[in-house]
């Protein structure tokens, strides 16, 4: 990547750049189960950490670049979010165009389809400019028999000096009832996207 060699991204002081091994997920997790004495409260805790491990999985496999996360519990709740910035190469002879993208991003494991709720926008990012994004609530397949629904924000990011290289930084959350407040925060994540010469 000429002229653009790295990139940063401020998150909130509550999430963790996440450990791809999955030490220090374990870590948290043995905190937020030694927080609560109601044995729902510790399935619940179970299953979204269940669902973070796998996530983490996937992402080595996706050969993520970055993945940051929280597990944050308040006295309401338990708060879940993930992030992660993947490398994208327009492949030779095709078109990286906005239609193309979202049928690659998030459809239903079960039919193939995308959300119903799926938005494609843009967005003016500071540091990068104007950018495609794509949003909607989210079927993810996380083990053979196990499906979630996230909602999900990607943001497409141009690499500088390139015409097929993209960054995606993608931003999911389970916790669906927040869906004004996740979203809100997620803007404000993306919108600290830079790259650096």
């Amino acid at each position: 990547m000429p002229g653009a060699e790295r990139f940063l991204l401020d998150v909130p002081e509550l999430w963790d750049n996440l450990d791809l091994s999955g030490e220090r997920l374990a870590q948290i997790r043995a905190r937020a189960l030694a927080a609560v004495a109601d044995p729902l409260a510790k399935a619940r805790i179970n299953d979204m950490f269940r669902q973070g491990r796998e996530v983490a999985r996937a992402a080595r496999r996706q050969g993520a670049l970055l993945a940051t996360g929280t597990a944050t519990l308040y006295d309401d709740g338990l708060f879940l979010a993930y992030g992660m910035v993947f490398a994208v190469t327009t492949p030779e002879g095709s078109e990286l165009t906005l239609p193309v993208l979202s049928a690659q991003l998030g459809n239903n494991p079960a039919n193939g389809v995308g959300p119903r709720d799926r938005k494609i926008t843009s967005v003016r990012i500071p540091a990068v400019g104007t950018v495609a994004r794509v949003t909607g609530t989210e079927t993810t397949r996380l083990t053979g028999d196990i499906d979630v629904k996230l909602l999900t924000m990607h943001t497409m990011m141009p690499v500088p000096y390139t015409t097929e290289d993209f960054l995606v930084l993608t931003l999911a959350s389970p916790n669906l009832p927040l869906k004004t407040e996740v979203y809100d925060l997620f803007d404000a994540i993306s919108s600290t996207f830079r790259f650096v010469e």
